[in-house]
């Protein structure tokens, strides 16, 4: 089959990140001096494999940035679709003013390598140190090692949300399974 050029028209640079959005949108929670937050995130990026390094951007106006960054570790919550609603909710609401945990009926759980909490609703929980912050305050990029993960068995590969912007969403699709013609990349 020939591929087809499909008619292209002008789009704003401004919103190129409803195409290039890197994953799935998360569910970061944090802890600091006594008190716990949540915020929703789709900005972030696998960069190394070993060790395992997660580059996220977070707003500094985001009431979560001072908590991890003055703590240094987070936990990144994978949520499926079961939790839209939460995922909206937390991030249109602030952790300044409410207890996320409680507002949206989540449960925390104990993180064994951080102090954060994990997300117990969550498919699966990265428990993450900050491994490099030299891009924080240009950019209000994170760098963090994955320290501990925690996946539950199945489904293996869980319906996630992927956001597209203006309250849109997108959920992952099918599996296309190409393992037989797989190599891998040159390092």
């Amino acid at each position: 089959m020939v591929a087809t050029h499909p008619r292209k028209r002008d789009f704003p640079v401004s919103q190129v990140r409803r195409y290039l959005e890197p994953g799935p949108v998360v569910l970061v929670s944090s802890k600091w001096q006594g008190r716990t937050n949540i915020m929703t995130m789709g900005w972030h990026m696998v960069l190394e494999f070993t060790p395992a390094l997660v580059g996220c951007l977070i707003s500094s106006g985001n009431h979560s940035f001072g908590m991890i960054r003055d703590s240094g570790e987070c936990v990144i919550n994978l949520p499926t679709t079961a939790l839209t609603d939460e995922v909206v909710g937390i991030g249109n609401t602030t952790g300044a003013e409410i207890d996320k945990f409680k507002e949206f009926g989540l449960t925390p759980g104990k993180a064994r390598q951080v102090a954060a909490p994990l997300i117990r609703e969550c498919h699966a929980n990265f428990e993450c140190r900050l491994y490099d912050d030299v891009l924080v305050d240009r950019y209000n990029f994170f760098i963090f090692e994955v320290v501990k993960a925690h996946v539950t068995a199945s489904p293996e590969h869980p319906e996630t949300l992927h956001y597209t912007g203006d309250g849109v969403f997108m959920v992952s699709g099918r599996i296309i399974d190409r393992k037989a013609l797989f190599r891998p990349w040159m390092l």
